[in-house]
């Protein structure tokens, strides 16, 4: 990629959508006019519910890969000499050098913590504050400022571990397990996550995060119910794990 044409290469790109605006479709207008008068006599809804929509004829699109594959190249250099060699070539007094420097941003997280050698972003959300090494930028890599060295690094999604087959976790269907606990046999209902706080879980005796669900269950659910399996149900599960 050409440094110098970086601003071109990520603003002037051809715009996306319909070339002839959709409010200018003949009989748009009277059609929805007839609608709204039909459904206001008939009781159905008032007549300011509907309301034209003005969908704009083309729409911008940003090419933000040649962006990031600038940013990537600079991981393991100071921060204030990337930052500065990019204010260079981008001019900010300009309009498109302030758009494309606010989309800096989106890839490269200034305030980090480092724990146990590994990046977290410094603002919590929901008490608690997520790995830069996982999610979405993990296929990518998320770029962050080392707090201490203030160097351009990358978090490289760690390894994932392959999972081991449990003996005492038998799942029955979607919202149930069997649970072995302390030699017993249990029952274990599983349900959703509330819209707000976070719920307790009855097989764990705490609250659980959405991180400790998916570490636990595989997904975003909490245990809510239990309870001692049947013999009936023992013996389906005894005949489960004999070995095929």
């Amino acid at each position: 990629m050409s440094e110098h044409r970086l601003d071109r290469i990520v603003i002037e790109r051809p715009r996306g959508g319909l070339r002839v605006s959709c409010k200018k479709v003949k009989g748009y207008k009277k059609s929805l006019d007839r609608i709204t008068r039909e459904a206001s006599e008939e009781g159905l809804l008032k007549s300011f519910v509907i309301k034209k929509k003005y969908w704009k004829s083309r729409y911008f699109s940003d090419n933000l890969a040649p962006l990031y594959r600038w940013l990537r190249s600079y991981t393991g250099q100071s921060w204030n000499v990337v930052y500065s060699e990019l204010c260079y070539q981008l001019d900010p007094s300009t309009l498109s050098g302030q758009h494309i420097l606010s989309h800096v941003w989106d890839f490269v997280e200034r305030d980090v913590i480092m724990i146990d050698d590994i990046p977290y972003r410094k603002m919590a959300r929901y008490y608690q504050r997520s790995r830069l090494d996982e999610g979405y930028w993990g296929r990518k890599g998320k770029l962050y400022v080392h707090p201490e060295t203030g160097i351009l690094c990358i978090a490289k999604k760690q390894p994932q571990k392959k999972e081991q087959n449990r003996d005492d976790v038998i799942k029955c269907d979607r919202d149930r397990q069997y649970r072995k606990i302390d030699e017993i046999w249990y029952l274990v209902s599983l349900q959703a996550f509330p819209l707000k706080d976070q719920p307790f879980d009855i097989l764990l005796q705490r609250k659980i995060s959405d991180r400790q669900a998916w570490n636990e269950y595989g997904k975003k659910v909490y245990a809510f119910h239990k309870r001692h399996c049947t013999k009936k149900e023992i013996k389906a599960i005894m005949k489960q794990m004999k070995p095929k």
